[in-house]
């Protein structure tokens, strides 16, 4: 039996698309759906000169589409949306994920999904959703990444770049991978989290204790650039 193509949010409606199923009739549904194939086209699957190494922007996104893992949804409401009704479609993303990797935990590595909010401006409100949802995605091995116009979150290869500088508001939630610390390093059960996912051999505590001392305070938390710990020769896993 072929899976289904949608899935819809049981607490607020919100449907997501595996895209690329029928790219056709997901970029028909409304202009920012065009907006983010052509995105991920033209940006995500390219080479950029700012980037600071050789390669698409992001590495893992072709696959993503090959494997038919990438999905998206829109969430409507533009400016209207509160912090409470993001909440609600993120706790909906993070339910449909959850079934997805079930479904098919081989694939785990390249399922993706982006919820678009069009038509939002406040993009102030998808970083306050982030800040409050991040712990929460990350204790299950996942990252949720912040897209928006003008996000200034630096890039990992150079701190001049914006990789999260996208043409539409989103949420993206992914599996983690082993390049993410540096945006891990502000708490304990972050870099806990991420020692579990890339290194669960090590004993617990020998887990915690790694975490404890490597936890960052302060400025350096933001600087993603100088805290990537990867070489271009490196890939993730």
């Amino acid at each position: 039996m072929t899976p289904a193509a949608t899935r819809t949010g049981a607490r607020t409606g919100v449907r997501w698309t595996d895209v690329y199923r029928d790219r056709r009739a997901w970029e028909r549904e409304h202009p920012a759906a065009d907006r983010l194939t052509r995105w991920v086209d033209e940006h995500l699957m390219a080479p950029h000169p700012d980037l600071g190494r050789d390669g698409p922007v992001c590495p893992f996104v072709r696959h993503s589409i090959v494997r038919r893992t990438f999905w998206a949804g829109l969430a409507p409401g533009g400016d209207e949306l509160t912090v409470p009704a993001l909440q609600r479609i993120v706790d909906d993303a993070l339910a449909v994920y959850a079934d997805l990797r079930a479904e098919n935990p081989s694939e785990l590595r390249s399922l993706t999904l982006v919820t678009l909010f069009p038509g939002l401006t406040r993009c102030d409100l998808i970083d306050t959703v982030h800040r409050s949802r991040k712990t929460e995605a990350v204790t299950h091995g996942l990252m949720i990444g912040q897209f928006y116009p003008g996000c200034p979150v630096p890039g990992l290869w150079n701190r001049d770049f914006r990789p999260l500088d996208a043409p539409v508001p989103m949420l993206v939630l992914r599996k983690m991978m082993s390049t993410d610390f540096p945006f891990l390093v502000a708490r304990t059960d972050w870099l806990y989290a991420y020692f579990t996912q890339v290194a669960p051999a090590l004993p617990s505590r020998l887990r915690w204790a790694i975490a404890e001392r490597m936890r960052m305070d302060g400025p350096a938390v933001g600087e993603i650039t100088a805290l990537r710990a990867h070489s271009t020769g490196e890939h993730a896993t």
